[in-house]
């Protein structure tokens, strides 16, 4: 049977160089990079060599850059983080519908906390309209969050438009989650007019367990983890120094190989995009059309629940995933789905594709030979598909 990954948004292959770059951290070069011995020589300068790769990755400088054990810490760290040292001068954050769950959450558990949240609706394809966060903004705006991309519909967000919004209208911090992005697309910080970035390794070839978050220089920040003064006391905890050096190394051949992978994988997304709501009777694209990212492949499919579609998939050799991988088992309609307008119960048949740079058009053609027979199978078991 072939094997088929399609779901690079949940997470992608470590390369090989990745993990040679690795090993030596998992074995001799084992001390804290804070040791004052010998032993803590090595990573030490493997981690600060990781944050000069990582700040080139996105325009940044080497600090203003911190390391955090995930993208869903970073987001979490900008948007509490934010919120907590500037509430003498305002208690109002911006959000869009349609943001990571990570952020989302964490603006609610804000807003339990005496915060005041305003969501931003979006339009079918996910689009944020630049004039509806100028208009969310008031005088006590103390943070805006809009994702750069989406992780589940794939649309790219016009963030570069809305930064100088934010900027000529409030003070406030702008916080851009772009962990599906970063490593993905050109992201570079001052072309967005960001004050902090979220990424992630796992997201463009790097070991999950490392993600960063940039933070503009001379902007202020309460840390969510106290204890060291790792991170230049912003995030406090002994370095997870192999995954650290993984990220780097991510980061360095992502800029390398960037253009060459985007060029690679629309092709493939785009006849992915065209079978898939040509062959097949009622599906729907979700998503911006072409203004999103280039590997992702994102469907609802009427008649269907997403599970027992990736179920029958995944016995074909298929792998796939249904909306967020971080609510995928929740088996609950997405609310990025329900914000462009799609009725729950078809936003339960969504599809997420997602390509990586191991894909060929032999795997499209795989897909499609095998997924047309698992609808046909599916709603012949649906009375709603023998009524419509």
């Amino acid at each position: 049977m072939r094997e088929v990954y399609l779901d690079h948004g949940a997470s992608t292959p470590l390369r090989s160089e990745v993990v040679e770059a690795m090993i030596p951290f998992l074995k001799e070069q084992f001390g804290n990079p804070l040791s004052l011995h010998r032993f803590g020589d090595a990573p030490r300068q493997a981690v600060e060599e990781a944050r000069e790769k990582v700040a080139a990755l996105i325009g940044a400088r080497s600090n203003e850059i911190y390391f955090t054990a995930s993208g869903s810490e970073a987001n979490n760290m900008a948007v509490k983080g934010i919120a907590f040292m500037n509430r003498k001068r305002g208690n109002h954050i911006v959000i869009s519908a349609i943001e990571h769950h990570s952020v989302m959450n964490a603006a609610q558990t804000m807003e339990k906390l005496g915060f005041e949240v305003t969501r931003v609706p979006v339009d079918s394809h996910g689009l944020v309209d630049p004039d509806d966060v100028a208009g969310a903004l008031r005088d006590d705006t103390i943070l805006v969050s809009i994702m750069h991309a989406s992780s589940e519909i794939g649309t790219i967000q016009p963030v570069a438009e809305i930064a100088p919004l934010v900027r000529d209208k409030s003070k406030a911090h702008f916080h851009t989650d772009a962990v599906a992005s970063a490593g993905t697309v050109p992201v570079n910080v001052k072309e967005l007019g960001v004050d902090l970035l979220s990424l992630a390794g796992n997201q463009f070839y790097g070991p999950k367990g490392a993600a960063a978050l940039y933070i503009k220089r001379a902007t202020r920040i309460m840390p969510l983890i106290d204890g060291g003064i790792q991170e230049a006391g912003r995030r406090a905890g002994t370095e997870n120094v192999p995954a650290i050096v993984g990220l780097g190394v991510a980061a360095e051949l992502a800029v390398e190989d960037l253009e060459e992978r985007r060029q690679h994988l629309i092709p493939l997304r785009d006849r992915l995009i065209e079978r898939l709501t040509k062959e097949i009777d009622r599906v729907h694209l979700t998503g911006h059309a072409s203004q999103r990212l280039p590997g992702h492949v994102s469907v609802v499919v009427e008649f269907i629940e997403g599970e027992a579609m990736l179920l029958l998939l995944n016995m074909q050799g298929v792998a796939a995933s249904s909306g967020s991988t971080c609510t995928s088992r929740a088996l609950k309609a997405s609310h990025v789905l329900t914000a462009i307008g799609i009725e729950p119960g078809l936003a339960n048949g969504s599809l997420l594709l997602t390509l990586g740079r191991e894909n060929t058009m032999e795997d499209v053609d795989y897909l499609m030979e095998v997924f047309p027979p698992i609808v046909d199978r599916l709603r012949q078991m649906s009375p709603l598909y023998k009524e419509a």
